[in-house]
């Protein structure tokens, strides 16, 4: 299993500043990825709202694993203030 070595935190908040400026997604420019550098950290409000949102696994997601367990995992990505 590969294991990432940069926060989720900070993973979803590039995901979503590139969504929104590359040229790939819905944004215009075709060389996005130094503006992702500049621009992720203002996207980290949606992403602790995306993982906040994640805590509760679906019942489908319950069936593959250990509820418990995964809503350890999201709690742990959380920083402190949004648990």
């Amino acid at each position: 299993m590969n294991i990432s070595k940069g926060g989720i935190v900070e993973r979803i908040a590039r995901v979503l500043a590139g969504q929104r400026l590359s040229a790939n997604a819905d944004g215009s420019n075709a060389h996005a990825a130094p503006d992702v550098d500049l621009a992720w950290r203002d996207h980290v409000d949606d992403a602790v709202a995306v993982l906040r949102t994640m805590r509760e696994p679906d019942s489908r997601m319950a069936d593959a694993g250990d509820p418990v367990i995964w809503e350890k995992m999201i709690l742990a990505a959380l920083p402190e203030s949004a648990r």
